[in-house]
């Protein structure tokens, strides 16, 4: 059986001497292994669509159970990734994100689209790396099942304390009086975004502004929830990091 598709390559290995194996989040077939024949051969037509993070109208063939590249044109290989390495490092570990909450087979009207919206905001400089890592990570807890619950303080009520503490483990949020500094602290301008990024509309996740403190806040209470709710590691991340220092 023959499909037409379009795919994101989440994850690329080497396969005996000139091939590849590739996770693939497609449109409509969800997260896909797919094998890719000959993609390490010299002059390869198909060595650019299987890079990765590029996306590609794609023509793949399941037989026994096992799904092949046949086809491939190039949509988008977010160039401006590619030519700075923190932001390829970030772009890696969305990709390693999404392989990890994404299901076999098992199509997300949401993953698709809000990966290639964060690579292509990345790609063309839209907006920095300190707005677009913790808009996607909170978007993409949100779109898994794992929306944290931050329109009041849990205990008071009160909805829009001048501070307040994200519970990671429980993902509520509770005021600096109801709170003894416990969870990871906000102040009003991140909790309103980080109520912002889990609401908006998909087309404007990134359309919000805040100062170098409120940013900071935002980035360590997005991914410290992240990272409580999957309960791993992920190597891009470590990576990531290390470059930064």
């Amino acid at each position: 059986m023959y499909i037409n598709t379009t795919g994101l390559v989440l994850r690329e290995t080497a396969y005996k001497e000139s091939s590849k194996i590739l996770t693939v989040l497609t449109s409509n077939h969800g997260k896909l292994t797919v094998s890719a024949h000959g993609a390490l051969r010299k002059n390869s037509k198909i060595a650019a669509v299987t890079q990765l993070l590029a996306f590609s109208e794609m023509t793949l063939l399941n037989k026994k159970d096992r799904w092949t590249l046949t086809e491939a044109r190039s949509v988008e290989q977010f160039i401006g990734l590619r030519s700075d390495l923190e932001f390829l490092a970030l772009g890696a570990y969305f990709a390693e994100l999404v392989e990890a909450v994404a299901d076999e087979d098992s199509p997300s009207q949401e993953l698709l689209p809000l990966c290639l919206n964060a690579l292509f905001a990345l790609s063309e400089g839209l907006k920095t790396p300190e707005y677009i890592k913790p808009a996607f990570e909170l978007r993409l807890m949100a779109s898994t099942g794992f929306m944290p619950h931050i329109g009041c303080c849990n205990i008071c009520g009160a909805e829009n304390p001048p501070r307040s503490y994200l519970d990671l483990a429980g993902g509520t949020i509770s005021c600096s009086k109801c709170n003894a500094s416990s969870g990871a602290a906000l102040s009003i301008s991140a909790l309103q975004a980080a109520r912002y990024i889990i609401s908006c509309d998909s087309k404007k996740l990134f359309s919000f502004t805040l100062g170098n403190e409120a940013r900071r806040e935002l980035n360590l209470a997005a991914e410290g929830f992240l990272l409580a709710h999957l309960d791993r590691r992920f190597r891009t991340l470590d990576y990531l990091k290390g470059i930064r220092i």
